[in-house]
């Protein structure tokens, strides 16, 4: 049996798989986030280890012969010379560090300098932003720091005593070049960052360590497992989709929505609008894949920000229902309720519906919903094809492929057919299915996710070129209000 950890925002969760890649049982127990100030975002990596000694000692009655990690990514852990934690972890949602992101851009010679440079533009979410805010901000903290490590890797710490990190979760720091799969020494030297606060870079499938003694007894597991470095969440959540070769991309549709790209070599845009990544290849002796992701802030967000708001009695099956009984008759909807990330880096977009008449009813107002969040991540999808991406078939996950009518609604909006897999545990599945391909069980990622099955799969049924063509035109007339 094989144990997948993921080390989500909310919760860590856990899934063994057998060899043949069943899903044998799942688990799962929270953590807290806290927000000490407006847009602040922290958790103590204390926490993170309660909560995953809890998913270890639920699941530990099996026999357990692999450990993988999935893990949100960007996340700063910060220790000192004694390896104790110097302060809670800033998360990838904290929005404490947009000077930061300024300044790095400025240093660099602009946005396509950063972008050259490292593989993606400065966003508050990226780890370096953080490293910086804390150096300007709390320079006695600073002056203790040691080791600057990502949530997943100081649990993998803790669990085996070894500093180690992946290409993939390293590239979400903004100090990896892409290219060559390692820290950035042009990166290190303009911001005054000494390389040895940070780990050593593995490729994904690489054993970091065994499973220690203390460890052991404290997760209810046998010592000497081994524990395999995985990755960051959306590299685990394209595994878990078995979303692992050209062509193939997921669409996840939760709170916010998000595009994950498999590459043959890295594809950048050059104004920052996706993010360049290293893909997990599931061997130390193969390196060379990559990934390109993007991120709506409020995908099904939207929908349950509707619901919640107008009628909050009403089922989200029901309203799913009432929007495929109508079209949307000339209502649109910009579902940028939270600022934007992805296809607008525009933290001050608005959303809201336009060309709303006394004749439209709920159910209109719900299709453009729907409608209007799939067409923004369609045109994420774009904007890979723009950069070279190809683009032959999409895997969905998320709240949003529960839906008949949202599945065939993407299969229309990204022009190709989209598959439904018939395991919905994402990330998790996928540090699983790794942890198998370390320890032996397969000998390939490619292997162990053909394991996987599709329920089913749709392909485009009509053209909704023109309503896109009419989206794409109202965020910069009337997206960008609150500006």
């Amino acid at each position: 049996m094989f144990l997948g950890i993921d080390i989500g925002t909310s919760s860590t969760k856990g899934v063994v798989c057998d060899p043949d890649g069943r899903v044998i049982e799942v688990a799962s127990a929270p953590h807290p986030l806290h927000r000490p100030k407006p847009g602040w975002s922290e958790q103590d990596p204390h926490d993170w280890w309660t909560s995953v000694s809890a998913v270890c000692t639920a699941l530990s009655h099996h026999a357990i012969e692999g450990l993988a990690f999935s893990g949100q990514m960007h996340g700063s852990v910060f220790l000192d010379e004694h390896d104790e934690v110097i302060r809670p972890a800033l998360l990838w949602n904290d929005q404490r560090t947009a000077s930061q992101c300024e300044a790095i851009e400025r240093a660099a010679g602009g946005r396509e300098g950063i972008v050259a440079l490292v593989g993606n533009a400065a966003l508050p979410g990226f780890t370096l932003p953080k490293i910086l805010w804390l150096r300007e901000h709390e320079p006695s903290n600073f002056a203790r720091l040691r080791h600057v490590m990502l949530p997943k890797d100081y649990i993998a710490w803790r669990l085996t005593g070894c500093f180690a990190t992946d290409v993939g979760d390293g590239a979400g720091t903004l100090l990896l070049d892409v290219d060559r799969r390692d820290w950035s020494e042009k990166a290190l030297a303009l911001f005054d960052i000494d390389r040895a606060m940070l780990p050593p870079v593995l490729e994904s499938g690489t054993e970091v360590g065994r499973l220690t003694g203390e460890a052991a007894r404290g997760l209810g597991l046998r010592a000497d497992i081994p524990v395999i470095i995985g990755s960051g969440d959306n590299q685990m959540g394209a595994i878990g989709a078995g979303v692992v070769g050209a062509g193939a991309v997921l669409a996840a549709l939760g709170t916010s929505g998000v595009i994950y790209a498999h590459a043959t070599e890295p594809r950048r845009d050059a104004m920052g609008r996706i993010h360049t990544m290293c893909a997990a290849t599931g061997r130390d002796d193969a390196p060379g894949g990559w990934c390109v992701t993007g991120c709506m802030l409020s995908a099904a967000g939207s929908l349950q920000w509707m619901r919640d708001t107008l009628c909050p009695d009403v089922s989200f099956e029901h309203l799913v229902q009432e929007a495929s009984s109508v079209e949307s008759e000339g209502l649109y909807f910009l579902p940028h309720l939270t600022g934007e990330r992805c296809p607008y880096q525009d933290p001050e977009a608005t959303g809201g519906w336009v060309g709303l008449t006394s004749r439209h009813t709920r159910a209109h107002m719900v299709r453009a919903v729907i409608e209007g969040v799939t067409f923004t991540m369609g045109r994420i999808i774009d904007i890979m094809r723009e950069a070279g991406v190809g683009v032959e078939r999409v895997r969905l996950g998320g709240g949003g492929a529960r839906s008949p009518f949202w599945r065939q609604m993407q299969a229309d909006v990204y022009g190709v057919p989209v598959e439904l897999p018939t395991t919905e545990e994402g990330p998790a599945f996928g540090a699983a299915l790794l942890a198998g391909v370390g320890a032996g069980a397969w000998g390939t990622l490619d292997e162990a996710c053909s394991t996987l099955e599709i329920k089913e799969t749709r392909d485009p049924s009509r053209d909704v070129t023109s309503l896109r063509a009419v989206q794409d035109t109202l965020y910069g007339r009337i997206g960008n209000l609150g500006a």
